[in-house]
């Protein structure tokens, strides 16, 4: 079943002269193939509408109603100015909104082999082109995850996520890059003297009120070391700016704030007489993920995985994925709660919880 990229509603099916198209009952948009359009625009629109939007120039906008991933918005020409169209360069169907299909120059009509058919076997060769693209999106599905720049592998090597098809920012995320300015600074002086650092700045349990309780937010500022500090800040900048620009600066420094001290309270109720200082920013950033995942949930992750000799790109849906970190972390505060684990996934939950809430909160707007 197709979805209407802008209301999300099921796309009916349009047999018609010219093809069949996928309508949305609700926003009057329709969706086709290139192949279906080539036989009814002229050529030069059409070679220019895909060239455009293979070059990698234009921004991704919406989801694609066949494949889910982000296609390309063209301006492209028409009778009456300009038209933006969206294109998916995945599985080559494109989407039009309410007149966008009828501003387009059209073909003068010409009768084919195809029009010498009846009716339902029109129909049958038109599916029969869409169920050939699907599978050829199936089966480069692999090839498709690939990073779009070279530094992407760095982190893809590391074991870490990385963001495909999502929207961009409209304003420069303050918040997040200082937030993670401040990390990296504070956490590299900590490394001259970690130990003491870690003992004087970390979070206590038992000694929660020391410095007036200032422990819960110089804790999140610390990590133990440069792997720990690099998956911390690498998730808050992937994240964070999307959050940001979509919360607002205000909200999403609130968000960090409140993610922050939940995570830290509940790290304290599963270890309230433990000694060991709990340091990192992880449980702050917990929450940005919750919130990104319900807000984001078709943006794609992408993982580099090894089968023996050979490696191979996967993707998941940042909802998906959301789901497998939710079942690892509560198997993870478990083994925390006895005493198996130094990680303290009860934080990441606490984090979690502040990004349901304000997610909740928010899903209106």
């Amino acid at each position: 079943m197709f979805i209407c990229p802008k209301c999300n509603c099921p796309l009916t099916t349009i047999k018609g002269p010219r093809g069949i198209f996928w309508q949305c009952s609700s926003c009057d948009g329709r969706s086709a193939t290139i192949a279906l359009l080539r036989r009814n625009i002229p050529a030069d629109v059409i070679n220019e509408l895909w060239q455009s939007a293979q070059s990698g120039n234009f921004p991704r906008s919406c989801s694609c109603p066949a494949c889910g991933n982000r296609m390309t918005e063209i301006p492209a020409g028409a009778e009456h100015g300009k038209q933006h169209l969206d294109v998916c360069t995945v599985c080559q169907f494109v989407w039009f909104d309410y007149g966008e299909y009828a501003a387009l120059p059209s073909l003068p009509k010409t009768t084919t082999w195809e029009d010498t058919l009846p009716q339902e076997a029109r129909e049958k060769i038109a599916l029969m082109e869409v169920e050939a693209i699907s599978k050829k999106y199936r089966g480069s599905h692999i090839e498709e995850n690939e990073p779009d720049v070279w530094w992407q592998w760095i982190p893809a090597i590391l074991g870490m996520p990385i963001e495909r098809d999502t929207e961009g920012v409209r304003s420069i995320p303050w918040v997040t890059w200082l937030t993670a300015g401040l990390i990296i600074l504070t956490s590299v002086f900590a490394f001259s003297n970690l130990p003491a650092s870690i003992q004087k700045f970390g979070l206590i349990p038992a000694e929660v009120g020391r410095y007036g309780g200032l422990t819960l937010l110089t804790s999140f500022l610390i990590h133990g070391g440069v792997i720990h500090l690099v998956g911390n800040v690498y998730f808050l900048l992937i994240f964070g700016d999307n959050v940001e620009d979509w919360l607002g600066k205000w909200r999403f420094f609130l968000l960090l704030l409140c993610a922050t001290l939940i995570g830290d309270l509940a790290h304290i109720w599963g270890n309230a007489h433990d000694t060991i200082p709990c340091i990192g920013a992880s449980g702050g950033i917990s929450g940005v993920i919750a919130f990104y995942a319900l807000k984001f949930p078709r943006a794609r992750l992408s993982f580099l995985i090894r089968f023996y000799w050979r490696f191979r790109w996967i993707s998941l849906s940042a909802y998906k994925m959301f789901f497998f970190w939710v079942l690892i972390q509560f198997l993870g505060a478990r083994n925390q709660l006895s005493g198996l684990s130094s990680v303290s996934s009860l934080a990441h939950l606490g984090g979690m919880s502040a990004g349901l809430i304000f997610w909740f909160v928010t899903k209106e707007e």
